[in-house]
């Protein structure tokens, strides 16, 4: 799954990055080394500009909330339960299948973060000792150090106890597309720990690398059998994994710090 990432880049590399034609300064965000779920985020989207002659899609940077809110749903309270869409289910799940055809992003990241049980933590927890055992965090990150391009919907709500005019009248969400995590070693492992992705977690999300970019954002690629081709997993080997500390447990905590790799685990593991 992905429950937590980090998202420090600067819009003006992302514009670069991304062949961004529009974006507004106004919608600037603050690197956010602990994203998650409700916050607002940053997605590379292709559509035509509101209110222009030219209906041509325009690559934009777009300022979105992260939890997709259906078009509809009768209120915004499940947002949270919807940060994730399973690439094997995505085309057919009434929340998901309309944004799948016509409404796709990519959501820039630094990387994600999950955790993992350590291994004294779950014997305690097997024995009904501990309700909730404490957890090692690791952040999971392109090896070569480019930008984790996560593949994502959006989707558009109208909250129906707002006039039109209303800045909040509308709301734009997203979800992160996931997938199985890799079986395959990792391209930077550390020096004890998970060997692999799904040593880590089973799920993980779908990074779309850049020969993709294009076709997964253009609106006129409406056919689900061609798009769930696009969800096939990157090549093995380009990812690298490494314990962080557990501060990033808590999202009141925020700050490069988070990043910080630690020489070993804090809570010791399953490895």
């Amino acid at each position: 799954m992905c429950g937590r990432y980090a998202a420090s880049r600067r819009p003006e590399d992302l514009t670069g990055l991304f062949q961004i034609e529009k974006w507004e300064p106004t919608e600037a965000l603050a690197p956010d080394w602990n994203v998650a779920p409700t916050k607002e985020v940053y997605a590379v989207l292709e559509r035509p500009l509101k209110d222009a002659d030219d209906r041509r899609p325009v690559r934009q940077l777009r300022k979105l909330r992260w939890g997709l809110v259906p078009s509809f749903a009768k209120s915004p309270e499940g947002a949270a339960r919807m940060i994730n869409a399973r690439a094997e289910t995505v085309h057919e799940k009434p929340s998901f299948r309309r944004p799948f055809v016509a409404r796709r992003c990519i959501l820039p990241a630094d990387g994600y973060y999950e955790w993992v049980t350590g291994t004294e933590e779950r014997e305690l927890e097997v024995k009904g000792k501990k309700k909730r055992p404490r957890k090692q965090p690791y952040f999971v990150t392109p090896a070569d150090g480019s930008v984790f391009a996560m593949a994502g919907l959006y989707e558009f709500w109208r909250d129906r106890t707002l006039p039109d005019d209303h800045p909040q009248s509308w709301w734009v969400t997203c979800s992160v597309i996931t997938t199985e995590a890799e079986t395959g070693p990792l391209g930077v492992a550390p020096a004890e720990g998970p060997r692999s992705l799904s040593d880590i977690h089973p799920r993980m999300p779908l990074m779309l690398t850049e020969d993709r970019w294009d076709a997964w954002l253009d609106p006129a690629r409406t056919d689900p059998d061609e798009l769930r081709e696009l969800l096939a997993p990157p090549p093995t080997g380009l990812m690298r994994a490494y314990p962080v500390g557990t501060a990033v447990s808590s999202v009141r905590n925020n700050g490069p710090e988070l990043l910080e790799e630690l020489e070993a685990p804090e809570v010791g593991t399953l490895f």
